[in-house]
Parts: structure tokens; sequence; C-alpha cells
């Protein structure tokens, strides 16, 4: 047997131990990056950063070809589609007929799929005249009231009154030919169409008195939002019941004020991210923002919630 110098063989070991070092490195790099962002213009301290992080590793929720994700950005519908599409898988509540097509959605739209899965899901509806209107954008408002009610969450006695007559769900092919196709430029990642019906009226304050001590889940819907709201006169009255359902499952996320809903402005890349990631929570389909750190302070929470918490 050949015995060699004890130089060599710890050469060797160290050798080995180097290329076993480079070879783990870069997983181990890549672990601690992904921990803390995924995008870089989504800083940890970011308010939105868990709600980000938590959609884009599950493949819910994506960036631009640049690699960002732009959380001040304001949603379009067909964004919102493709998100809908991506984080939830609800069974059809009613069907496009074959070969349906909004006007302005044309063959072959980057969204087109999306869009009639939301339909079918329940999560959105179009216009009447047959038109989606892909490229509009999406209020705080719509996108609440687009997952309390695709995801049936909200009681059948708050129903948003309809917009499109049921002989005008879907547009055919034929009628799809009579008008020139309307092309958009392709965005990359998506809701409900805005009602024209008169905001609801704040509870005055000697009603919301005699439902102090009242479970959240036993208040009326007007009551709820008025005690939890300051803007709670600026929210549709077709949207009164939504609000009140999301809140109570604490899928509202306002900020930096959590009392202030903004219901009518446009809603932001971030805020959709934190809608959609709540009601996922409150489907018990991923864990919930842990209370110690700054995110938390922005989930809206009644009363009755807080003491839960606690």
């Amino acid at each position: 047997m050949i015995s060699l110098p004890r130089w060599v063989l710890a050469s060797t070991s160290l050798s080995t131990l180097c290329l076993t070092v480079i070879a783990f490195a870069p997983f181990s790099t890549h672990a601690q990056n992904s921990a803390q962002t995924v995008f870089p213009d989504v800083e940890p301290s970011y308010w939105a950063q868990p709600f980000i992080r938590g959609l884009a590793l599950r493949n819910v929720i994506t960036g631009y070809p640049d690699g960002t994700y732009r959380p001040e950005q304001t949603i379009e519908r067909d964004e919102f589609a493709a998100i809908i599409r991506q984080a939830f898988d609800q069974q059809p509540v009613r069907q496009i007929a074959s070969g349906s097509v909004y006007k302005d959605v044309p063959a072959g739209y980057w969204a087109a799929n999306a869009i009639e899965q939301a339909y079918q899901q329940g999560f959105m509806t179009g216009y009447p005249g047959g038109f989606f209107r892909p490229r509009q954008e999406v209020t705080k408002v719509e996108a609440i009231v687009a997952l309390t009610k695709g995801l049936n969450l909200t009681p059948a006695t708050s129903t948003a009154p309809a917009t499109i007559p049921p002989t005008a769900t879907a547009p055919t092919r034929q009628q799809r030919a009579k008008r020139p196709l309307l092309f958009f430029p392709i965005a990359i990642t998506a809701l409900m169409q805005p009602l024209m019906v008169p905001p609801a009226q704040a509870v005055p304050p000697t009603a919301t008195a005699s439902t102090a001590t009242t479970p959240t889940t036993q208040r009326p819907a007007s009551v709820l939002i008025s005690e939890t709201y300051k803007d709670a006169n600026q929210i549709p009255q077709y949207a009164v019941g939504s609000v009140a359902t999301a809140t109570r499952k604490n899928i509202v996320v306002n900020y930096p004020n959590s009392n202030v809903l903004n219901p009518n402005k446009p809603a932001t890349r971030a805020e959709v991210a934190a809608l959609i990631y709540q009601t996922l929570v409150a489907q018990g389909k991923v864990e919930p923002i842990a209370i110690n750190t700054p995110t938390y302070q922005y989930i809206v929470r009644t009363s009755n919630n807080n003491q839960n918490a606690q």
C-alpha cells in the first residue's frame, strides 16, 4: 500500500471542503435573499412587504420585465383578473356562451383567459354593450366587493344591483364583428365595475351607542362600518354589505390609517396584494401576519376581533 505524505492528504481534504462550500454557497445566499425581499423596489421596511412577498413566493403575483413590482402603481381590471386567477380556484357559477368575447378584449389579448375565468367564477362582470374595459383602474371598494362576491362571503341580502341586463351578459362573435377591435398595450399582472349608487349614510351616534356591546357578527352592516371607518359615508350603498363582511373577516387593510378606507380611490398594486393575502388568510390558506410586526397595525379589526387577537 502506498503511503501518501500528510501534507498531500491535508491538501486534498482542504480542496474537497472548499468545493463543498462553493457548491452550497449560492443556495444559502439565495435563501437569505428570498427571506428578505423578492422585488428590488419593495424594501423589507415597506408597509406591504409581507403581503407582496407572501404572494410572490406562491406565484400569485409577478413583477415587470425589469424585475420591479411597482407597489404604488394603480391596478387595472385586466391585472386584477390575472391575480384572481392565480390566487383562487373557485368553481364556475356561470358560463360564457361558446365563442363569446368582450368587444374590447380581442382574441390573443394577454389577459383574455383570466378575464373569462373571473367572469365565470363570479368575481367580475362586464359593462352594458358587451364591454369589459380591461385598462380601467380598480377602486379599493370594487376590489373588496369582487372578492366577497366571488368567494360567496357576503350574505345574499346585501347583493349589489345588476349592471348588465340578463340578455346581455356576454356578446357573441357576430356582435363583436360589428365593432372595431380595441387593442391595448400589454400590462403585467388585475375588477369590478364602478356602480353609480348613492353613498351609504353614516349612522348617527345615538344609533351606534345602543349596539356598542353587540357582537360584530350581529350588528347591522351600516352600523359596523360607521363605527369602524371615518369615511364610511363615502362607501357606495351597494358595497356596504361587502365591506362589512370583509371587515369582520379581517380582510381590509388600510395604510397609513386603519380607520380610513378611501373606498373610491384607485387601488395600488400594494393595496390589492394586501387584500388578496388577507382573503387567503381568512380561507386558512396562508399564515396570518405576525402580531409583532409593523404591518399588523394596518389590518382593520373591530373591537371584538381585537379582543380575540389578544
